[in-house]
């Protein structure tokens, strides 16, 4: 017989209740609140092509890796966005977490006033390097150790680099044992006694300070008009004179690297050595579609062509972008948004020849490690 289920008296299970009567309102798992770059647009910016497309050979939005570390690593910054009040990412940092240790927890405020400098042993990495940086690293003691030229001397004692101590030499300005020497190629033996004026050279002990300057210090070691530098900002940093390593202008922020190692100074400030410069550049109007590609193109300002290597979209409206070049040229970031009609409000650079702003706040600054300083002397 078949039995009926919808026969016979139900029992009662407590209280029914409305479904979702006392539940908060649930959001979709993989709901994303953000509105995505393809879809809609302010006014006046939905007309154009989505320049999103244009990540295929350089998305600024993947996590980055350095040579040290194979982790993918992002570097986020706090900005001050009057438009949004949102904090937005920055580009191009590397985290350089070696042997799962954060050096980078050692950086010290302004306000510090102890001179410990570090001293960096960049010998002890010749055994496990390349033979190729092996052999730099031999040329480099020996150098050290031996016979010097005069100019690589000069830069050494933290006077200038040898672009500029080759300078001194042609003026005369410089005397080995009490004899004026104007020949380039002078080799300073060990006992040798070297002057510039008044002043006894040595070698002096190798110091690189990285800061994250603020807006408006001045790049410079001195200023007429007494107004703030950067060497303010690094003045109790050690007791050896330190020099900017290239220059950013008085409103733009970011890294800077401060050393008396002259010889690598020029390296890093070399055209040919294209040393890698990463800055995030917020302008006054979106960035149109014809200009992303002509900058990547190339332009043509007073001083000759010019093209970004990379070029990426940081937020929606597409009024803050990455920028990745290594020209050094003066204000060339900036001159290459006002050819094509922008306004530059901020600029800001996040990444220095692998150098990134990681737990560096702005206005602070920090010693390098060893193995940055082994990557910059070596591998670039």
């Amino acid at each position: 017989e078949r039995r009926d289920f919808n026969s016979g008296e139900r029992k009662p299970y407590g209280e029914r209740r409305e479904f979702n009567s006392e539940r908060p309102e649930r959001r979709e798992f993989n709901r994303d609140d953000k509105k995505s770059f393809n879809g809609r647009r302010e006014e006046g910016f939905d007309k154009r092509k989505p320049v999103a497309k244009r990540f295929d050979k350089g998305d600024f939005n993947k996590p980055r890796t350095n040579s040290y570390s194979d982790k993918p690593t992002e570097a986020r910054e706090e900005r001050g966005d009057k438009r949004t009040g949102k904090s937005e990412k920055t580009y191009g940092s590397a985290k350089a977490n070696f042997g799962g240790k954060n050096l980078f927890k050692a950086h010290r405020p302004v306000e510090e006033s102890d001179k410990w400098t570090p001293t960096y042993k960049i010998g002890g990495y010749k055994d496990t390097a390349p033979k190729k940086v092996q052999k730099k690293i031999e040329e480099s003691e020996r150098k050290s150790n031996g016979d010097v030229r005069l100019n690589r001397y000069i830069a050494n004692a933290g006077i200038c680099s040898r672009r500029e101590a080759d300078d001194l030499i042609k003026a005369g300005e410089i005397k080995v044992n009490g004899k004026i020497v104007t020949e380039m190629g002078y080799q300073v033996q060990p006992g040798d006694v070297v002057k510039y004026g008044n002043r006894k050279l040595s070698r002096e002990k190798m110091v690189y300070v990285l800061v994250n300057k603020p807006k408006d210090f001045i790049t410079t070691t001195e200023d007429p008009d007494d107004r703030k530098t950067v060497m303010d900002l690094v003045k109790n940093a050690c007791e050896e004179r330190i020099y900017p390593v290239g220059r950013l202008d008085r409103n733009t922020t970011g890294l800077l690297l401060l050393t008396n190692d002259g010889e690598l100074a020029d390296k890093l400030t070399h055209p040919s050595n294209e040393v890698e410069k990463l800055y995030q550049v917020e302008l006054d109007k979106p960035l149109a579609t014809e200009h992303f590609d002509q900058i990547l193109k190339g332009i043509t300002l007073e001083d000759g062509e010019i093209k970004a290597d990379e070029l990426g979209i940081v937020t929606p409206d597409g009024m803050v972008v990455g920028v990745k070049i290594h020209s050094g040229r003066n204000r060339i970031v900036r001159r290459i948004f006002e050819s094509l009609g922008y306004e530059v409000l901020k600029l800001d650079r996040t990444t220095f020849a692998g150098l990134n702003k990681k737990d560096l706040p702005r206005g602070s600054w920090r010693f390098l490690t060893e193995k940055e300083v082994v990557k910059l002397k070596f591998f670039i």
